[in-house]
């Protein structure tokens, strides 16, 4: 959630809702001085992969409503920003969340369903997508970040 709020906070600041790449590393590194150019680079990048931001040409737009997200008083991102979250614990994270199903249930849901209804053959990542349509969460957000994961982890 930390990448969200850093990501919203540079359009929240310009009230644009698109932005350059230079105003967001301009605005994350000098004007707060919450990171360097290069690790405000890294952390554009890393957005577009977990699929919050969307880079056309020099532009970029969020992928999300930042009128939704709460930027805290005194908000400085921790170290957390630059580190890749899992793609399938965040969609069932967010499954249990939407649907108020506990989480252990899910990952007990998303394990028999991979082995018993598909024997193995499946990948937990379409697992997550087949539980989030049963329990009508959305995921398409969540779909370049999973791709990803599925092949890194082949």
């Amino acid at each position: 959630m930390s990448l969200t709020i850093t990501i919203a906070a540079p359009f929240r600041h310009a009230r644009k809702d698109q932005l350059k790449k230079n105003e967001i590393v301009y605005y994350l590194s000098f004007k707060q001085h919450w990171m360097s150019i290069e690790q405000a680079n890294i952390l554009v990048s890393r957005a577009e992969e977990e699929g919050l931001i969307e880079l056309k040409g020099d532009m970029i737009r969020p992928l999300f409503d930042i009128s939704a997200v709460e930027i805290p008083l005194g908000y400085k991102p921790g170290s957390s920003v630059f580190e890749r979250s899992d793609p399938v614990d965040d969609l069932l994270s967010r499954i249990s969340q939407n649907a108020g199903v506990p989480r252990g249930q899910l990952v007990g849901e998303l394990n028999r369903l991979m082995q018993e209804q598909f024997g193995g053959n499946l990948q937990s990542e379409a697992a997550a997508v087949i539980m989030a349509k049963r329990y009508r969460v959305e995921f398409r957000d969540r779909l370049p970040a999973l791709r990803e994961h599925l092949v890194k982890n082949e």
